[in-house]
């Protein structure tokens, strides 16, 4: 949460080697700990961002500038590790260090929404003068003592907090609401402006601090150094690529004994059942629904879509986890009764509408009469408010479920709703369409929201025909009257640009 809320292995070995931490004795952590944070209390850092969000109704226009601390550390090439959460959006961002009052002027160099990571680069790189890099260590044990640092509330001075690891499992990281990854959780206070924050043991880095449990007292969360070290091996090479998915949904279906059976698995076998395969994705043509998940890499995975894995039970996808964009994954799957293998890409595999949030980039738009078209998203859809998923309309509450199941066009890419429009003589009685899917324009089908403009600069006998995805009614437009209008509409309402 932002307030508002030298690595040890070669890079070939980091997707696949999970490190255990092994503490010493209390008595010798105590002064090991003091000499630590002698060391080191510099190179946790103060970060403050100025952010601003895009509006996903009206995108040329810019939500209200907001201010926001977070914590972040200094690593290894005078680099500074932080939660992406803490400059998503930003538009100015400065540092500080402990006991000194200058704020020098940085920039995020590489952000991973998905794993809420990013790395922020200070201009002056004098400011790493007296500062000492942070070396990553492993995953701590179950109940052994960690040290979250950080500057909760916004404080000036640095705050260390003791507490207890108590769950290591795999689940949904805050940022985006969508992607899972293994999460470590503890008792030390991880509070608004702790984010980003090294949590230690022994005086390496075993966990970023990024979330808290609002439900619950004292109940925070870490991303393991698995997780960091995905991330800065991804980065090596200039650019973020990301953390694959299998490109298929599952479920633990194999509980009930009759459903096993229906499926020809073998009494002694375990696994998941796909349920849905993400078109487009490296799993197409390789995967298809029934089939029956039974291992993945080495590891095989049982009836709650768990793998036993250097020590720990975890959803079979801290597999793929392990793995870089481009590499490859061996599966094992039943079908009709027979084993089978395959051999996966590891991919995106993003589906047409994705569940998570988006941040940094500015969402794209065209309008066309007062008209407003943009990409269907979750942030569009949040703009229903916090009770959004019970208050948008049904059939895009229903899409954003099941989209890649309604969906059998290999060539769709987007859905673009009508997300606003601009009152003009040309468009009025048109109101009844705002918030609906566009299927054609002008006999065009529109699969991504590029294919807007072309679409509209024909007509059909003197009108503009927009039909739109589960309703037999189309928007009738007078054409030569939408196109005088346009330029007046735009400038009427401070549009700067048609589309971007």
């Amino acid at each position: 949460m932002m307030h508002q809320r030298s690595m040890g292995l070669p890079c070939a070995a980091m997707a696949f080697i999970l490190l255990v931490a092994t503490p010493l004795p209390a008595a010798v952590q105590e002064s090991v700990f003091e000499d630590i944070i002698k060391t080191y209390e510099k190179s946790v850092v103060m970060i403050m961002a100025v952010r601003q969000e895009f509006d996903y109704v009206t995108p040329w226009k810019k939500r209200p500038m907001s201010g926001g601390v977070g914590t972040g550390f200094v690593i290894d090439g005078r680099r500074i590790l932080t939660n992406a959460h803490n400059v998503a959006n930003a538009r100015y961002i400065e540092v500080s260090k402990q006991y000194e009052a200058t704020r020098y002027p940085a920039a995020v160099e590489f952000v991973g929404h998905d794993c809420d990571l990013a790395i922020v680069r200070v201009y002056d790189e004098s400011f790493f003068d007296d500062t000492t890099p942070l070396s990553l260590g492993g995953i701590p044990r179950v109940n052994s003592t960690v040290q979250t640092c950080g500057f909760p509330m916004g404080g000036r001075q640095l705050s260390i907090t003791k507490g207890v690891v108590s769950r290591i499992e795999t689940g949904i990281y805050s940022h985006t609401q969508a992607d899972s990854h293994v999460i470590i959780q503890t008792d030390a206070a991880i509070n608004p402006g702790n984010s980003g924050g090294p949590v230690l043991q022994d005086g390496k880095v075993v966990g970023v601090a990024f979330q808290g449990l609002q439900q619950a007292d004292n109940i925070g969360y870490l991303i393991p150094t698995t997780v960091i070290r995905h991330f800065l091996t991804d980065i090596e090479d200039g650019t973020y690529d990301g953390f694959g998915s299998l490109g298929a949904d599952t479920f633990e279906g194999l509980h009930n004994p009759a459903y096993k059976k229906y499926l020809q698995v073998p009494p002694a076998v375990e696994g998941v059942v796909v349920t849905e395969v993400v078109r487009n994705s490296t799993a197409e043509g390789i995967l298809k629904k029934g089939d029956v998940l039974t291992k993945i890499g080495d590891y095989t995975i049982d009836n709650d879509g768990l793998i036993h894995i250097d020590g720990l039970r975890l959803d079979f996808s801290e597999a793929i986890d392990r793995k870089q964009i481009g590499e490859t994954i061996d599966i094992t799957f039943y079908r009709d009764g027979r084993p089978q293998t395959a051999t996966l890409n590891v991919a995106l595999n993003y589906p047409v509408l994705t569940w998570g949030r988006l941040y940094d980039n500015e969402p794209k738009y065209h309008i066309f009469a007062g008209l407003t078209f943009v990409t269907l998203s979750r942030n569009f859809l949040e703009n229903w408010g916090r009770n959004w998923l019970s208050e948008i309309p049904f059939t895009l509450r229903y899409l954003f479920f099941h989209a890649n199941e309604l969906i059998d066009d290999a060539e769709r890419k987007q859905l673009v709703v009508l997300s606003e429009i601009l009152p003009d003589d040309v468009n009025v009685y048109l109101a009844g369409f705002k918030n609906q899917v566009v299927e054609t324009v002008n006999g065009v089908k529109i699969n991504t929201l590029k294919d807007l403009p072309a679409a509209f600069e024909k007509d059909q006998d003197g009108y503009c025909i927009v039909k739109f995805m589960n309703n037999d009614s189309p928007m009738i437009i007078d054409a030569a009257a939408a196109r005088s209008r346009q330029a007046d509409i735009l400038n009427k309402y401070q549009v700067p640009a048609a589309f971007n």
